[in-house]
C-alpha cells in the first residue's frame, strides 16, 4: 500500500540515510519506470508490512523520504520496468531486491524456495527467500583510534580468513570463534604481534551469498568471492546479536587491531556479483538495472560478458557503476577505517572498449581521489578474459600481487632448468616488471602461497592436486603448481622425506622474507597447515580450511623460525630498499650495491646466467642509508651475502671479498632451526660447503667501509642485464580457481 506520509526526499546520498525526520532512500535505475521501498519487521517475513513508492526521480536516481523510520528498520526494493532480455532489461517487481548501498544485510538467502532464473519472468514473490537490508546508525566511538600508516615497503602482510583463523581456537569462548570479535581479541592480537606481521589481509567480508550448485553438494562458498553487498560486512562473521550489529563489531575489531599497530586490508570483489549468469537468481543489480550494471559483449545485450569465471562482469566503465565502486571504497576507509584494499581480478576493473587499459577511468579516479590515493592499493593483476594477465602493467599507486615471483621462486627451488636468471630478478624486487614506470620494489607483493592454491606444506608434499572433495571430478583448480613431493605423494612419516620437506619450506620462506618487495604470508603456513592436497578449497568451511591451534613441537619450532625471519627483516633495512639496486657506489660500503658470484668466487658471466643447469649463485649487497633519511641517525654500514643451491648435491662456495673481510653465517636452511644458535665466522676467500637444496645468509663482520667487493664490470640498464643480455623470465603461472 502507499504510505500516506512519503515525500520526494533527496537524490543524494544513495542508499538509506537517517536524517532528523526519518530515513531518505535513493536508488539508481536509469531504465526503471517506478521504484518501491518495502519495509519488514523480521528478516524472513513473507510479505512486507508497508510498500512505499519513491516519488522523486533525478538523473536516473529514484528517491523518497519516509518519516518516522529509525535505525534497525529492515527494507528492500521492488523495481518496475520492461522485461525484454533481448534489450538487456530484466525488471520484475515480484522480486524483492537488495539495496546496492545497504550498510548491513541480515538473514540468509534461501535456495529452498527454488528461486527462478533471472532470464525468465515468473510471478514468484521472493520476499520470504531474501535477506533484508538494514538501516544503520553509523555512530561509533573512535576515540584514540589512529591508523598505523605503516610504510608499504616495511609491511609484512598476513592473509587470513576471518572465520577460518579462529574457528579452532579452543582458548576462545565458543560464541565468538570465527568472528570479527575473535580477530580483534587480545588472543589474536598477541599471536599477530608475536609473529611480527604489520597488516592482516582479510578474505572477502563484503556480504556474499552461497551458490546453488554448492548447496546441492553439501558445500558452501567459504572464501566469499560471491558478493551481493559491497558496503555491508558479512553478517555470518559477527558474534553480536541484533540487526546491524556486524557493523559495530567490525569497527571494534579495526580499532583493536589499530591500537596494536596492525593495519586492516580488505580483499574486495568488484569484478562480478553473486547473481551469476543468466541462470542465476535475481537478488539486486539484475533486477534494479541489468543493462547498466553488467557488461555485455558488443551487440549482445542479452548475454553477459564473463571475464571472471563467475558468470557475469560488472560494467566498471559505466559512470554510476564506477560511482558505486568508489563510494564503497571511500565508505570502508572513512566509516569503517580500513587501511587498504586488495582488488580481486583487478584487470576486469581496467577493461574499457576492446580490452585492458592502464589509463582506464577506474585508475584515473583513484589516483586523484584525496582519500583512496592515500591508502594501500593492491591489484590481483589478472582475470580470465582476453589479455587478462597484466602483471607489471598497473599504474601507480597500485602495488601488485607478483605472480611471477611465486612462479619463479617455486620453479627455482624445484630445480627446474633455466630458472636462475628469473629467480635473481624476483628476489631483487622485479625491476624488469616495475622500474620502467618509475615504481619501487614495494610495488611487488611477494608470495609463495595464498588462499588460492596449495598451502606451503602441500607445495612440498604433492605433485598433483587432490580436489575430489569439491565434487567436480578433480577438474577444478590449477594443474601446473610447480610443486614437488620428494618422491612420496601426500603425507608420510618417512624421516628423510619429512626432513627434506621441512628444509624446502624453510627455503621458500627465507627467500620470501629476504627478498626485496613486500612479503605476504598465508595464514597457517607459519606452522605447516595442510589441505590434503586440495589446491582449490574455496568450498570447504571445515577443518580442511581452518587454522589449527593445537600444534606439536615440530610445528612450534617452524613457527619460531618464521618469527625470526620476520624480525630479521624488520631489523635490517637492507632487505627493505625503497629503490631498485642501481649498480653504483654506495657511500664507500662497496663499489657496487649488488654483486653476483659463481661458486668459485668469480663474477657470474652471461653464459652462466643462461645455462640451463646452473642452479647455484652467491649474491652480496649493502644497505643504502641515503635512500632512507629517517634511518640516518641509527644507520650503520651493513653488507650481506646469500648463497643459493637448488641442486641435489652440496656446492662449495668461495666467499667473496678481500682478505681482511670476515663473514658471519647467521642462517642455514639445512639446519632444523634455520637461524644458527651460535653464528660461525668465515674469512673472505674461504670455502664454505652449502648443502643440497639449501640457502645460507651471511653478514659482514668487518671491512664494510672498505672497498670490500670487486668492481662490477657488466653494465646494467633497465633492470638486471649482464653484458646487455636480459635474463630469461619464466612463463607466468596463472591460478584460475574460483577466486
Amino acid at each position: 500500500m502507499q504510505h500516506p506520509a512519503s515525500r520526494a526526499g533527496e537524490a543524494y546520498p544513495l542508499g538509506a540515510s537517517i536524517i532528523e525526520s526519518g530515513v531518505n532512500f535513493a536508488l539508481f535505475s536509469q531504465h526503471a519506470s517506478a521504484v518501491e521501498v518495502c519495509l519488514f519487521d523480521t528478516p524472513h517475513d513473507p510479505r512486507e508490512i508497508v510498500r512505499v513508492q519513491l516519488r522523486g526521480e533525478t538523473d536516473g536516481v529514484w528517491h523518497g523520504l519516509i518519516p518516522g523510520l529509525t535505525a534497525g528498520q529492515l527494507y528492500g526494493f521492488r523495481v518496475h520496468g520492461a522485461f525484454r532480455p533481448e534489450e538487456g532489461h530484466l525488471f520484475d517487481p515480484s522480486k524483492l531486491l537488495l539495496d546496492p548501498y545497504a550498510r548491513a544485510i541480515t538473514g540468509a538467502f534461501r535456495w529452498s524456495n527454488v528461486m527462478p532464473a533471472g532470464a525468465r519472468q515468473e510471478p514468484f514473490d521472493t520476499a520470504a527467500s531474501m535477506p533484508k537490508c538494514v538501516v544503520v546508525d553509523s555512530a561509533f566511538d573512535w576515540t584514540d583510534d589512529r591508523a598505523p600508516k605503516t610504510r608499504l615497503g616495511d609491511s609484512v602482510i598476513y592473509e587470513l580468513h576471518v572465520k577460518g583463523f579462529s574457528q579452532l581456537a579452543a582458548v576462545l569462548p565458543h560464541d565468538i570463534r570465527g568472528t570479527y570479535a575473535a580477530l580483534g581479541s587480545s588472543w589474536a592480537i598477541s599471536h599477530l604481534q608475536a609473529l611480527g606481521v604489520t597488516a592482516v589481509e582479510l578474505l572477502p567480508v563484503q556480504h556474499f551469498v552461497n551458490d546453488r550448485f554448492l548447496e546441492d553438494r553439501g558445500l558452501t562458498n567459504y572464501w566469499g568471492y560471491n558478493p551481493i553487498g559491497f558496503f555491508a560486512p558479512h553478517a555470518m562473521y559477527a558474534a553480536s546479536g541484533g540487526t546491524g550489529a556486524q557493523v559495530r563489531e567490525f569497527k571494534t575489531m579495526v580499532k583493536s587491531l589499530h591500537a596494536a599497530g596492525i593495519e586492516v586490508i580488505l580483499d574486495v570483489v568488484f569484478n562480478h556479483t553473486g547473481e551469476g549468469d543468466r541462470t542465476g537468481p535475481t537478488l539486486s543489480f539484475r533486477g534494479i538495472d541489468n543493462a547498466s550494471y553488467y557488461l555485455s559483449p558488443p551487440g549482445e545485450p542479452a548475454v553477459y560478458a564473463d571475464h571472471t569465471g563467475c558468470g557475469n562482469t560488472l560494467n566498471a566503465a559505466h559512470p554510476r557503476v564506477l560511482q558505486l565502486i568508489m563510494d564503497a571504497l571511500r565508505y570502508w576507509v572513512l566509516e569503517m577505517r580500513v587501511d587498504g584494499f586488495r582488488f580481486d581480478l583487478a584487470t576486469t576493473l581496467g577493461r574499457e572498449g576492446s580490452g585492458f587499459d592502464r589509463g582506464a577511468a577506474f585508475f584515473d579516479i583513484i589516483r586523484q581521489d584525496p582519500v583512496l590515493s592515500q591508502v594501500k592499493l593492491i591489484a590481483e593483476p589478472w582475470d580470465l578474459g582476453p589479455g587478462g594477465y597484466q602483471v607489471g602493467n598497473f599504474p601507480p599507486p597500485f602495488a601488485e600481487w607478483n605472480g611471477k615471483f611465486r612462479d619463479g621462486v617455486r620453479a627455482y627451488w624445484r630445480g627446474d632448468e633455466g630458472t636462475l636468471g628469473g629467480f635473481a630478478q624476483r628476489i631483487t624486487g622485479s625491476s624488469d616488471l616495475y622500474e620502467w614506470a618509475r615504481r619501487t620494489p614495494a610495488t611487488s607483493i611477494n608470495f609463495i602461497t595464498s588462499h588460492d592454491g596449495f598451502t606451503l606444506a602441500d607445495l612440498v608434499s604433492y605433485n598433483d592436486k587432490h580436489n575430489e572433495a569439491n565434487g567436480e571430478g578433480n577438474r577444478d583448480g590449477e594443474n601446473h603448481n610447480r610443486s614437488f613431493n620428494f618422491d612420496v605423494e601426500g603425507m608420510t612419516n618417512e624421516p628423510e622425506v619429512c626432513r627434506l620437506r621441512r628444509r624446502q619450506r624453510r627455503n621458500f620462506l627465507a627467500t620470501l622474507f629476504l627478498s626485496q618487495g613486500v612479503p605476504m604470508l598465508c595464514a597457517g603456513d607459519e606452522y605447516g597447515r595442510s589441505q590434503g592436497g586440495n589446491n582449490n578449497a574455496y568450498c570447504h568451511d571445515s577443518e580442511l580450511s581452518w587454522v589449527a591451534w593445537d600444534r606439536n613441537a615440530e610445528e612450534r619450532r617452524f613457527e619460531a623460525f618464521v618469527r625470526a625471519l620476520i624480525a630479521f627483516r624488520r631489523d635490517h633495512a637492507a632487505f627493505r630498499r625503497p629503490r631498485f639496486f642501481p649498480g653504483r657506489a654506495a657511500h664507500g660500503v662497496m663499489e657496487e650495491d649488488i654483486v653476483w658470484f659463481a661458486p668459485d668466487g668469480r663474477e657470474m658471466t652471461a653464459s652462466e646466467w643462461t645455462s640451463p643447469d646452473q642452479q647455484w649463485v652467491a649474491v652480496s649487497f649493502a644497505q643504502d642509508a641515503a635512500e632512507r633519511p629517517e634511518l640516518a641517525e641509527s644507520w650503520r654500514p651493513e653488507a650481506f651475502m646469500m648463497l643459493f643451491n637448488a641442486g641435489q648435491e652440496p656446492v662449495r662456495f668461495r666467499l667473496a671479498g678481500r682478505g681482511e673481510v670476515a663473514w658471519r653465517c647467521l642462517l642455514d636452511t639445512s639446519e632444523e632451526d634455520g637461524f644458527l644458535a651460535t653464528p660461525t665466522s668465515h674469512r673472505a676467500g674461504e670455502e664454505f660447503l652449502t648443502q643440497a637444496r639449501s640457502m645460507c645468509l651471511f653478514q659482514m663482520e668487518n671491512g664494510a667501509s672498505e672497498d670490500a667487493l670487486p668492481e662490477v664490470v657488466a653494465a646494467r640498464q633497465g633492470g638486471f642485464q649482464w653484458d646487455g643480455i636480459p635474463l630469461p623470465s619464466p612463463e607466468p603461472l596463472d591460478f584460475r580457481g574460483h577466486a
